[in-house]
């Protein structure tokens, strides 16, 4: 196995088990290391630290084991095993309820650079890291075997491989065939484009944060700004919000909703109402007091540290906008999927847009991924999605 040789002192962080070698931290690696190669990480004085999947750019070892391995068939399959295994102990396999879910999470799972989602018997991978993406078939005769009955696996890759050097990954199917997919969450129906959609088709990682929605929504009349898929917009309706309202820019998003919103039966549909226009535009000609409950849920302002104050500034403006509109006693769910923004941030600058609005505010619940979605205690990075509920008076 090819080795990667740390500066003296860098080994520090591999000691205290985070996954990743950035390369500033590399004093030297062995001849003809290829990005994808599995390498064997050790300090200055070539003592073992971890094994991991080199690659020629800021984060060059993402780190699988932190033991001497071999990693073959059996190593990959006992981890996604063990993933599948965590999936089962909370209720998440063989559940018509929810019938989709994430299988696998990347480091959170000890698999740095593979997401892997189920949806409903379809299953569809998407690689981060060239290292993993060379293991693709691998992880296709995984899934065929822990899942006899699997419909389709689906490589959805395209945009998250782009900087790999050595190829250009296209989304493909890679067994089966994807037909028409309704997945279902805690007994709502969803329309799944897995080939289409955004992400891997649906955005499963706020499952937790929408059932909220649903319960809080009785008699409000609601706003679902970024709407998407209209996630919370069905909990809403299902819930028994008075009406509500769906925002996107995008009008295939806008048509999905739709979709799925006729999914719940004309008397959700008769309460409910799409716009396919700027978020911004809206929120800003919006009358004010016309909603008791808003959900903010909008893509990642700041994806760099490079744009972060950019992002921040967005964000403020968005949440001083909503609860400038918002009817006094309402609530604000709103949410960051910026990586580069820590929940501190994002408490800042709810504070910053109550404050530029003199409203009273109060924190009354803070939100993140899924159950589905775990992070490991030594990997903050991956904690990506940060909530707040707020009462606004």
């Amino acid at each position: 196995m090819k080795k990667v040789i740390l500066y003296k002192g860098k080994e520090k962080s591999l000691l205290r088990f985070h996954p990743w070698v950035f390369s500033g931290a590399v004093a030297k690696v062995d001849k003809n290391i290829q990005n994808g190669d599995i390498v064997e990480v050790c300090d200055n004085s070539g003592n073992f630290l971890a094994i991991g999947h080199f690659h020629d750019n800021s984060i060059a070892v993402r780190v699988f084991s932190f033991e001497p391995v071999e990693p073959n068939y059996g190593f990959w399959k006992e981890k996604v095993q063990k993933a599948l295994a965590f999936r089962q102990s909370i209720g998440l396999i063989n559940n018509p309820e929810t019938t989709m879910f994430r299988l696998v999470n990347g480091e959170g799972d000890g698999l740095p650079g593979l997401i892997i989602d189920i949806y409903d018997g379809n299953a569809v991978m998407q690689f981060h890291a060239y290292g993993m993406f060379l293991l693709k078939d691998t992880f296709v005769q995984i899934l065929r075997e822990l899942f006899p009955d699997i419909k389709s696996i689906y490589n959805k890759s395209g945009l998250t491989l782009t900087d790999a050097e050595d190829t250009k990954a296209e989304d493909e199917l890679l067994y089966g065939e994807v037909s028409k997919i309704i997945g279902r969450e805690n007994g709502i129906g969803f329309n799944i484009d897995v080939q289409g959609g955004q992400k891997t088709g649906f955005f499963l990682d706020q499952r937790d944060s929408r059932k909220m929605v649903g319960e809080l929504a009785k008699g409000h009349r609601v706003l679902n700004m970024f709407c998407y898929s209209g996630g919370f917009s069905a909990y809403a309706l299902r819930g028994g919000a008075e009406h509500v309202d769906s925002v996107d820019i995008s009008r295939k998003a806008i048509e999905l909703t739709d979709a799925n919103i006729a999914l719940l039966g004309e008397d959700a549909v008769r309460r409910h109402s799409s716009y396919c226009e700027d978020v911004f535009k809206f929120l800003e000609n919006m009358p004010d007091h016309a909603y008791d409950l808003i959900v903010l849920d909008p893509p990642a302002f700041a994806k760099h540290h490079r744009v972060k104050e950019q992002g921040i500034k967005g964000y403020r403006n968005i949440n001083r906008k909503a609860m400038e509109k918002l009817q006094p006693g309402g609530l604000l769910f709103t949410f960051s999927c910026s990586q580069a923004i820590s929940i501190d941030d994002f408490k800042t600058i709810a504070f910053s847009a109550a404050a530029l609005e003199h409203k009273n505010v109060r924190i009354v619940h803070q939100m993140q991924h899924a159950i589905d979605h775990p992070v490991s205690i030594y990997h903050p990075e991956g904690n990506y999605l940060k909530g707040l509920l707020l009462a606004i008076e």
